[in-house]
């Protein structure tokens, strides 16, 4: 017996979400909370999610689940290649000093994070 719901779901929707949501836990809560505590921080995160909404649609993708894991996996990719790789999860920084010299590779997935949960991807 099989699982006809499951085995209709698209695969790069089901394993966007998942990236999505991993990033979340990697960086995204304790930097979205990190910035809604300094509005220094919220600004430069608004700036970066700005930056993403260009960079996404900018290579014809669409601001949803693919277009954003698609971006995501590049910057952690780029991250590793730099020797700098995502914290794993309840590793990132959990203060506003610690997110404000942040790497830049972090606080931009902090910004993907922003985008995916405003649009209610997460």
């Amino acid at each position: 017996m099989t699982n006809r719901a499951a085995a209709s779901a698209p695969v790069s929707a089901v394993s966007a979400a998942v990236y999505l949501d991993e990033m979340m836990a990697r960086v995204g809560v304790d930097g979205l909370a990190a910035a809604f505590a300094a509005p220094g921080l919220l600004a430069t995160l608004d700036q970066h999610a700005a930056a993403v909404r260009e960079a996404v649609l900018g290579a014809g993708r669409m601001l949803d689940a693919d277009g954003l894991a698609a971006y995501a996996r590049s910057i952690a990719a780029a991250a590793v290649r730099a020797g700098r790789p995502l914290p794993a999860p309840g590793a990132a920084p959990t203060t506003v000093a610690g997110w404000s010299a942040a790497a830049w590779p972090m606080v931009r997935m902090v910004a993907v994070c922003l985008i995916a949960e405003s649009a209610g991807l997460l």
